[in-house]
């Protein structure tokens, strides 16, 4: 189209990394059951955003028993919590457990949020045709930004970006090599 910059009008259905090569796109196709990515960490690809949040084990089953954000104070220990795992997976220079820990508080974040413009949780009409109006929660609100503040120390962590460029990177060359 004219006017537009090369591949702008490419499908949003593309997998992550698609676009720039950057972030190697998360496989669904792995035996998830099957798996501990503690021991084989190098299976475990980024993705993008909350991918796989809830089938990488053994972290699903460590972080998910702290996940919770119904009110602020409930909210506030969880993500807590969470970042404390975050930290913890850190100081083990353990990258697949700080990004696990970082996509639990990101989906913190875009849960409460969900449930701050939409009471029941539900963004489209029940025949998907259109947006519902939003039902505006600031309990949930203020839920959504206290995860959204320890989710963006988790992503902003100088550490966590550097061990993630390196696994990336281990990716791209094992799926070259592959």
């Amino acid at each position: 189209m004219a006017g537009q910059p090369e591949g702008a009008l490419r499908s949003r259905r593309q997998p992550a990394g698609a676009r720039s090569g950057v972030n190697p796109a998360f496989d669904y196709d792995l035996d998830f059951s099957a798996i501990d990515f503690r021991k084989q960490p190098e299976r475990y690809r980024v993705g993008k955003g909350e991918q796989g949040v809830l089938l990488v084990e053994p972290y699903k089953s460590e972080i998910l028993p702290h996940w919770r954000f119904r009110t602020p104070d409930i909210a506030r220990e969880s993500a807590d919590a969470i970042f404390a795992m975050f930290l913890a997976y850190k100081e083990q220079a353990d990258f697949v457990g700080m990004d696990m820990a970082r996509k639990f508080l990101q989906m913190g974040f875009t849960r409460a949020r969900r449930y701050a413009n939409h009471k029941s949780g539900r963004k489209w009409s029940p025949d998907r045709t259109e947006v519902l109006p939003p039902e505006l929660d600031p309990v949930k609100a203020e839920s959504a930004r206290i995860f959204y503040e320890r989710y963006r120390q988790a992503r902003e962590d100088g550490e966590y970006q550097r061990m993630k460029r390196e696994h990336e990177a281990r990716s791209r060359e094992s799926k070259v090599e592959s």
